[in-house]
């Protein structure tokens, strides 16, 4: 569990510090399918508890966000 919060820290990072800095922001789109990825495997995890129904819905929000940047940032609204 510590290894996905970790991993969540640094996709944040990367969704907005590329797109700051104006450094490789081709970066942007491809941490966005990560997190698409991270984000299946957190709602995995979540359904295998007791209760945790309610944290795979948080995560399916999060997975949703991520894949409305990367279809932009991919194609309707690259950098």
């Amino acid at each position: 569990m510590r290894t996905l919060g970790v991993l969540e820290i640094l996709a944040a990072i990367g969704l907005i510090l590329p797109a700051l800095t104006g450094i490789a922001p081709v970066l942007v789109p491809v941490t966005a399918v990560c997190w698409i990825a991270l984000m299946i495997g957190a709602m995995v995890t979540h359904l295998r508890y007791a209760g945790g129904a309610r944290f795979a819905l948080l995560n399916l929000t999060y997975l949703a966000i991520a894949a409305f940047l990367a279809l932009g940032r991919f194609g309707f609204e690259p950098f």
